[in-house]
């Protein structure tokens, strides 16, 4: 242990994005001041940490006494005072987040982290015109983020690189997995890849190929278990003998002619797989093809093998559970 303490972090807004957050701080030691306008929410919000805390605790993923680390308050002057990182979780409206980081502006000192918890709208239209706009930055979770420790860190132009690094080091210190947006966007990466099954799934549906248990079923029984283990770059890699090129050669244009009768024409270009093939090898060495595929159906198997020893955990997800 550090004899350091982790910095107080403040979450602004007790839904359940704000309470999630607070679970991911608390649980790795920081002090969690959450705040919320709604006195109900204030209420409810430590006794919801509690009941979570105490279910990760059952699975030795949390210690309950976190709990000890996390207030909740109304008063937002209290939330904010002493706090080194500042975590909006509050509703998905650019008109609220513009209001919300102008008051955290004024209250905050310059030294404090400003981050926003929101799914889509990028930093640079919410914190553009903010005195202190360079302390300001997208940290976009997946749900829920104490389980699925993925954390955005979607900068705008003008985000300072030490605000980033700032982020980065404290969110991984929680043991969150953060990934840096390389460019502003609109959904950031999550939401875009999230994004593009939807679109899909809602156009199968429609064109009468399959009904929605169909297309959840397919996820949650198929690509899903597989997505829990290797990206989609890995499992095109050890899809298919010859790796990622030959997986390209071989279905990419099936994929591109897809893509076109949805309207979109985003083929993949050799230079496009050479470089993405480039990195994928950088991890997966093309000679260790055969020791990749075997280590990847073994944690598939350690899956499978959770999921038939309490089989009532996962039932109600899927048809075949």
């Amino acid at each position: 242990m550090s004899e350091v303490s982790p910095p107080a972090v403040a979450v602004v807004g007790a839904g359940s994005i704000g309470v999630a957050w607070a679970i991911v701080f608390a649980r790795a030691g920081h002090r969690v001041a959450l705040y919320d306008l709604d006195a109900g929410r204030v209420a409810a919000a430590r006794p919801e940490v509690e009941r979570r805390l105490a279910e990760l605790a059952g699975f030795g993923l949390a210690d309950a006494e976190a709990l000890d680390l996390v207030t909740a308050t109304a008063d937002l002057g209290e939330a904010l005072a002493g706090a080194a990182y500042v975590q909006e979780c509050v509703v998905e409206s650019l008109e609220v987040k513009r209001e919300l980081f102008a008051e955290l502006d004024r209250r905050t000192g310059p030294e404090v982290v400003l981050a926003s918890s929101t799914s889509m709208i990028p930093c640079s239209r919410f914190a553009d015109a903010l005195p202190g706009r360079a302390r300001c930055l997208v940290v976009h979770p997946g749900n829920p983020p104490y389980l699925l420790p993925i954390a955005e860190l979607a900068p705008a132009p003008f985000t300072a690189p030490d605000t980033v690094e700032h982020a980065r080091e404290l969110l991984s210190a929680a043991g969150m997995v953060p990934v840096l947006v390389g460019r502003e966007n609109e959904g950031f990466i999550f939401n875009r890849l999230q994004g593009a099954l939807l679109r899909e799934a809602y156009c199968l549906v429609r064109d009468g190929v399959a009904t929605p248990a169909d297309i959840d079923l397919v996820v949650g029984s198929g690509l899903g278990r597989r997505w829990s283990v290797l990206g989609p770059f890995a499992t095109a890699e050890l899809n298919t003998r010859g790796g990622i090129e030959r997986h390209a050669e071989v279905l990419g244009p099936a994929y591109a002619r897809m893509g076109a009768e949805r309207g979109q024409h985003d083929p993949w270009t050799p230079d496009l797989v050479a470089r993405v093939a480039a990195e994928v090898h950088a991890a997966l060495p093309p000679e260790d093809w055969a020791a990749n595929v075997e280590r990847r159906d073994r944690a598939l198997m350690r899956l499978e093998q959770a999921r038939r020893a309490d089989p009532e955990s996962f039932r109600g997800f899927s048809r075949t559970s």
